[in-house]
């Protein structure tokens, strides 16, 4: 086992901001190949999504479904320890009320995320 510890920070926070936040494929693409092992998996309440590119179509489909000023903002830092690691955040209109909050949780394999649950926090 390797004594580096991963930035659980940067790679969760890099996810909300530079993938759920990027409507740019290309650029999306790219952030995925660097933060992303080979064959990850993206569990959502709805769905299990496999893949470096479906991922990138689930998020295309996210985004276009909430319109052009949403936005992913995380909250807070992300902790973690032994591969495991969360970063809470929020999400909404960029200048309007948060729509729904949230949870990412993420198994990181040689500092890359492998496997990466989003858990919605129930509607107030």
């Amino acid at each position: 086992m390797s004594s580096h510890k991963p930035d659980y920070d940067h790679l969760l926070r890099t996810n909300i901001e530079r993938v759920f936040g990027e409507r740019d494929a290309a650029k999306r693409d790219k952030v995925i190949a660097e933060i992303y092992t080979a064959e990850p998996v993206l569990l959502e309440p709805t769905d299990i999504v496999q893949g470096r590119d479906n991922i990138s179509k689930t998020v295309d489909k996210l985004l276009e479904q909430f319109g052009p000023d949403f936005a992913f903002m995380p909250v807070g830092q992300a902790n973690g320890h032994h591969g495991l690691a969360h970063l809470a955040w929020h999400a909404g209109p960029k200048n309007g009320p948060v729509v729904v909050t949230g949870v990412d949780v993420a198994e990181i394999v040689d500092g890359r995320i492998a496997r990466l649950w989003v858990l919605l926090d129930p509607p107030v």
